[in-house]
């Protein structure tokens, strides 16, 4: 049975693997395009590594939307366009407001994409006298809106590079609208990296 160095009588059969033990983790060092190795990060003053952290936040009203699925990238990036060119990487947060509407990423080329979202959204959460809610409060959508709401979910985090959203060429923003009575959303846009 082989063992683990010269002087070691534990065999490899035994042994357990660090991240079982009871000792701290393994400590891993991951460098990224906009850190400098350790070496060097205090040979430039213009270093990004050395650079602080910034944060900008905005909240955007979004005009009342038919129900359905809705691209929203043009009016988020129109809103927050001057603070996002300012950022050469981060994190871009998006909030949703709202207990019956939902964001999502998605295609953003072909509206058939965003009608059969809706479509197959309306088959699994059914509406009507005949489902099964106890919350109609405010009418037969209400209990559906909130269930598809929380399906999608109501945050979205996005990568920022050089001053964009880093985003697959298919992807959009979506604001999904669960009620049949059409309401303003707000979307609460939080920026932070350097």
């Amino acid at each position: 049975m082989q063992t683990l160095g010269s002087s070691s009588s534990v065999s490899l059969s035994a042994a357990k693997p660090v991240w079982l033990s009871a000792s701290a983790p393994p400590v891993v060092r991951v460098y990224s395009l906009y850190t400098a190795k350790p070496s060097s990060l205090n040979s430039d003053s213009n270093s990004m590594a050395t650079a602080s952290p910034k944060w900008a936040q905005k909240t955007i009203t979004l005009p009342p939307q038919r129900r359905g699925c809705h691209l929203i990238t043009p009016k988020i990036l129109n809103e927050i366009g001057p603070d996002l060119s300012e950022f050469k990487c981060g994190l871009a947060h998006l909030f949703l407001h709202h207990t019956s509407a939902s964001l999502t990423i998605n295609e953003n080329y072909d509206s058939d994409v965003r009608d059969d979202t809706e479509t197959f959204l309306n088959k699994i959460v059914p509406e009507g006298r005949s489902a099964p809610w106890k919350h109609t409060l405010e009418g037969p959508d209400d209990m559906p809106a909130h269930i598809k709401s929380s399906m999608f979910g109501c945050e979205l985090t996005i990568p920022i590079t050089n001053g964009k959203l880093n985003m697959g060429t298919w992807q959009g923003i979506w604001l999904c609208e669960h009620r049949d009575h059409p309401t303003a959303r707000r979307v609460v846009v939080t920026l932070n990296g350097i």
